[in-house]
């Protein structure tokens, strides 16, 4: 078997809580980095850290995605459906007697496909419980004594957490050596095993060719996400903007950043009486008696999401961590996640200071 798909074919190994980094799945992020160091300089240093980010951002979709119930019962049902097949077949291979032993590995292939399922069921109920847990603090925001209780509760929960972690992966290992090993066996004499126990030959091949599929699936599916997060981010956000609910800033949130419109300098252009290196721009804030102006670089002329330079009249939107993109880019950004795509910084956390300050 493969690891990852081998005892899952729909599904990754469960991946740990955000506020686990060093544990969890890196294939999109390493496919941005790898796509940094391969590509132009139009691809800078910030542009690539809102990719990272846009990366870490569709991991954690893609693991709330596959953890969803539909995908779950599907994969119990697909694994289970594998079990059967391989106990139904060996049954009926009674008589067979292959000179290498088949029915070893398919009995190790179910074994794996049946730790598999309970690693994922575990896992599942583990966030349901989560899930719940967090909506019950929402609903009592601000009661120290409710913080603490759920941070004992998490802390207690780590333990058996982490030992179904260390046995999917433990599983996973196993899958990987256990494939070779299926391979080997199959592969020498194949039309002597499909004159002496055709039943469990073909069975081996079924189940190997399974395991490619979906290894070769999913590693396609991952080059394709990691292609399109650099060079298609604006195109993803406006996905996720209209197939997921409202999960970051609300729009009146959003609303009270401060809006500007960008005006291009020519090389000479000194406003202020400032100087001004080539190829500047001005940030105009819109919607105010007294509008403020911010001077622009020329490295930060561009927007960081899409990496189209700001032209003449564009409507910028500068977040309180003082980084500004596209207003059109950033809107929707927030709308999925409520924290700057550059340096993380949540725009929901000032209201937030606000309002307990009144």
């Amino acid at each position: 078997m493969i690891p990852s798909t081998s005892t899952s074919p729909l599904l990754d190994p469960p991946t740990p809580d955000p506020t686990s980094p060093s544990l969890r799945q890196q294939s999109l992020r390493e496919a941005s980095r790898f796509l940094r160091r391969s590509t132009g300089r139009r691809m800078t240093n910030p542009s690539m850290l809102v990719r990272e980010t846009a990366a870490e951002e569709l991991e954690e979709r893609q693991s709330d995605w596959a953890y969803s119930r539909p995908v779950v019962v599907l994969d119990l049902l697909w694994n289970f459906v594998f079990i059967i097949v391989g106990f139904v077949v060996l049954g009926l291979s009674r008589e067979e007697k292959p000179d290498t032993p088949l029915r070893v590995w398919v009995v190790g292939y179910a074994l794996q496909c049946g730790v598999h399922m309970v690693c994922v069921c575990f896992e599942y109920r583990r966030r349901v419980r989560r899930r719940e847990g967090e909506e019950e603090v929402e609903g009592l925001r601000g009661d120290g004594e409710v913080a603490r209780y759920v941070t004992l509760a998490r802390l207690t929960e780590r333990v058996p957490s982490s030992v179904v972690k260390n046995l999917e992966s433990a599983n996973t290992m196993f899958s990987f050596v256990w494939w070779i090993i299926g391979f080997y066996w199959v592969s020498p004499d194949g039309q002597a095993l499909i004159e002496q126990s055709p039943q469990l030959y073909w069975l081996c091949i079924i189940f190997l060719a399974f395991d490619v599929f979906f290894v070769v699936f999913c590693v396609a599916l991952a080059c394709v996400i990691g292609i399109a997060v650099c060079c298609c981010l604006p195109c993803i956000i406006a996905v996720l903007y209209a197939v997921v609910d409202q999960e970051g800033a609300t729009r009146e949130d959003i609303e009270k950043l401060l809006k500007y419109k960008f005006r291009r300098l020519a090389s000479t252009e000194k406003p202020n009486g400032e100087i001004q290196g080539p190829s500047g721009g001005v940030m105009t804030e819109c919607g105010t008696d007294s509008p403020t102006e911010r001077i622009l670089a020329a490295e930060d002329l561009d927007c960081c999401i899409c990496l189209a330079a700001y032209d003449d009249g564009a409507e910028l939107r500068e977040l309180p961590c003082g980084h500004h993109f596209h207003c059109t880019c950033i809107d929707k950004w927030l709308h999925i996640n409520a924290t700057c795509p550059l340096c993380k910084y949540d725009i929901l956390k000032q209201s937030h200071n606000g309002i307990e300050e009144v």
